[in-house]
């Protein structure tokens, strides 16, 4: 069964694509119906005794997948939240021509996802993760804008690196502690002397996995990618993506470096930055899906802050990891809802800005509910689900205090709660400008349009918003059971006491958010954010542009800063910068000694021997890297022969196009000119020819790369035996 969650939505990627090649509608229907029954799968698993299962010796050590609360609950969730987008997505992408490609990758992505979530070990976590970023690297890229590949670049840059980084953490890991297996890595931890090893490779898992999860400083791809995107795929990026990253996190946290207060120490400050970062980019965005985007890097710092504390508290940590796996839940059916929404206002108006999009909710009480339900919840209003967690976040915050008396917590407790109000604020300005505010000029447009959405749209936006209120109304029951089913993953102690949600204590955390945020939008939104032009007030965005991590930093450092040093060393080579001045202390040491033995008749031939052979080592010292680069020009990087050009008139290409201007002769049809088909062909021919060198020569080349760089692992590993 676990095989089927993985494999199932795989296969029918490949008949899913076949059908939609004949049939728009069917494949829509064969596309909806694998992701219900995938949900259905989920849920039966669910309902199943905890599991285990794998493969041995694909890929070297196997792939071995498990079961248990954390990982049922999840897989559920998945499911649950990938047919959603599909159902809303079928309408979402009718306009479209090239959505096809979309349901293809859409369903290895779910496959791929599932298979991050049921991984016993890291190696196969890593192995789907990998497969996962690849294949959900089309979302980003499906619309084809200058806007989306340059994203795209950034997205599949970030995922390729993060990816080496932690396939390096896993080596370490294996030789090490000799398993790269979950459940195994405590146990192993303890009984290894070198510490230090041990937190190289957490620092180098921890960066990969933290790559896909967008905590800072790893989140440039986030508020870029989305705003790309299709919107159902947002949603998924979002509220599920980014938690496969949280996965490979928490696996190392919770069981690699069990309750170490220095790793939670460096998890909860990096949570901290992210949180609060994210939340003043969502503040000045003014473009509805790059604010949600936004709003998801903050919300990812507010899970870390949780999986900061499971390490700061030991093990008396039962709330943080409440809080933290309840904000995953809840994070993932906000930016559902509010994906959802923006898809609604993107397919209608095929814009985002919002002085653009401003008033289009107005009159459409559905699609306003909807938000303001995803809005509150987010917000952390109490009655909502979004609240429930927060309480157990701040609650795991105050609780270290307490231990502790630290400032440090003190400060987080500070940013955690002003963040939080940063949060009201800027879903406030989304909620005002789609559903309060008019537009100046096209309101009646936006009122006219009816129907905005069919009615299967209708019924998912309304089902995902009411679960919020669900949750939130029956806390007490239904988020603590998924927090008592879903915590033994986080390997948390037990609760020491009963959670009154409603507590004054517990209130007053989030009303102090909620007035900070009414204090941020009154006096900071609709005067710094907002100005006077043409009479109307607009929004604007006054957040610097030159302060952009990816182009303050990360693309001068990979496509200027270092290659500008490793050029300035390979120049030492260049020229026998280097060689030569060694070539020429080696004849000069030997012209020393032979002047030694003066005219001696019997050591003079002996010094003349030492001269010729100092001449002769010096020529091929200094002559070896040329003659080594030449080597490498004839063999391994020669340019392919290619063939040599015939005369057009004798080739084939142009004889067949010939023969076809005299037939068309011969039925009356006069060419123009008489090399109309013979030139064509020709041309033709000799495009697909040149083209076909250059593809094999590239291939070549990539093949060569490829062989280099599995050398240099091999060479790796060698070292470390």
């Amino acid at each position: 069964m676990l095989y089927a969650l993985i494999f199932f939505p795989m296969a029918a990627a490949f008949a899913v694509w076949l059908t939609g090649r004949k049939n728009r509608r069917a494949r829509n229907l064969l596309a909806a119906g694998t992701t219900v029954i995938e949900l259905l799968l989920a849920v039966a698993v669910m309902l199943r005794p905890d599991m285990q299962t794998g493969i041995d010796g694909v890929v070297g050590l196997g792939i071995h997948f498990e079961t248990d609360g954390f990982r049922k609950v999840y897989l559920v969730v998945i499911a649950f939240l990938w047919t959603m987008t599909m159902l809303l997505g079928n309408e979402y992408f009718s306009h479209y021509t090239t959505e096809n490609r979309y349901y293809f990758f859409n369903l290895m992505t779910l496959g791929a996802t599932m298979g991050v979530f049921l991984a016993r070990d890291l190696f196969t976590a890593l192995i789907f993760f990998e497969i996962m970023s690849f294949t959900s690297y089309t979302w980003v890229i499906q619309e084809e804008t200058p806007a989306a590949t340059k994203a795209a670049n950034t997205y599949l840059a970030v995922a390729v690196i993060g990816g080496l980084a932690a396939l390096m953490g896993l080596f370490l890991l294996q030789f090490t502690l000799g398993t790269t297996e979950i459940c195994a890595l405590y146990d192993a931890a303890r009984a290894c002397d070198n510490k230090a090893i041990l937190y190289v490779a957490g620092g180098c898992v921890l960066f990969g996995f933290g790559a896909k999860a967008g905590m800072f400083p790893l989140h440039i791809w986030l508020p870029k990618a989305h705003p790309v995107a299709p919107a159902p795929a947002s949603a998924l990026l979002s509220g599920l993506l980014t938690k496969s990253g949280i996965f490979g996190m928490l696996a190392i946290t919770c069981n690699l470096f069990r309750n170490d207060p220095a790793w939670g120490a460096v998890i909860l400050a990096l949570g901290t930055v992210t949180m609060l970062l994210g939340a003043l980019l969502a503040l000045f965005s003014i473009d509805l899906k790059r604010t949600l985007a936004c709003s998801s890097v903050s919300q990812i710092g507010f899970i870390l802050i949780g999986i900061g504390m499971l390490g700061i508290l030991g093990e008396e940590n039962a709330l943080a990891a409440r809080g933290a796996l309840l904000h995953m839940l809840n994070h993932s059916l906000f930016k559902l809802v509010l994906f959802l929404c923006a898809a609604v206002v993107y397919m209608n108006l095929h814009a985002l800005n919002l002085n653009d999009v401003r008033g289009f909710g107005r009159r459409k009480p559905v699609l306003m509910l909807a938000f303001l339900l995803g809005a509150l919840g987010i917000g952390g209003v109490p009655l909502l689900n979004g609240y429930v967690s927060k309480t157990l976040l701040h609650e795991s915050i105050v609780e270290g205090i307490a231990a502790t008396g630290a400032f440090a917590l003190r400060a987080v407790e500070w940013i955690f709660l002003f963040s939080g109000g940063v949060t009201v604020a800027y879903m406030t300005k989304l909620f005002v400008a789609l559903f309060v505010e008019a537009h100046p000029t096209k309101q009646a447009a936006f009122d006219a349009k009816r129907p905005y959405m069919n009615r299967i749209s209708t019924a998912v936006l309304l089902l995902c918003a009411l679960a919020l209120p669900a949750l939130g109304l029956s806390a007490s029951v239904s988020m603590n059971a998924i927090a008592d089913l879903g915590t033994d993953f986080f390997r948390a102690g037990a609760l020491e006491h009963a959670v009154h949600y409603l507590s004054w204590e517990n209130l007053k955390g989030g009303l102090i958010s909620i007035a900070i945020g009414v204090a941020l939008y009154f006096g900071f939104v609709r005067t710094v954010l907002m100005k006077r032009e043409g009479g109307v007030r607009v929004y604007v965005n006054r957040w610097p542009e030159w302060l952009d991590l990816e182009e303050l930093l990360y693309r001068p450092l990979l496509l200027k800063w270092l290659p500008g040093a490793f050029g300035a060393i390979a120049a030492l080579f260049g020229e026998n910068r280097l060689s030569a001045p060694l070539a020429r202390g080696v004849l000069h040491g030997s012209e020393a000694v032979a002047a030694l033995f003066g005219k001696n008749k019997l050591t003079a031939p002996l010094a003349k021997g030492a001269m010729k052979l100092g001449l002769l080592l010096s020529h091929a010292l200094s002559d070896s890297l040329d003659a080594a680069i030449l080597l490498l020009r004839k063999t391994a990087y020669r340019e392919l022969a290619q063939p040599v050009e015939d005369e057009a008139r004798a080739s084939f290409s142009y004889r067949l196009g010939r023969q076809i201007d005299r037939i068309e002769q011969r039925h009356g049809k006069e060419a123009q000119g008489s090399r109309r088909y013979a030139e064509g062909v020709y041309r033709a021919h000799k495009t697909v020819r040149d083209t076909s060198h250059r593809l094999f020569g590239n291939l070549s080349f990539a093949l060569l790369m490829l062989v280099a760089a599995l050398c240099f692992v091999f060479f790796y590993m060698l070292i470390l035996h």
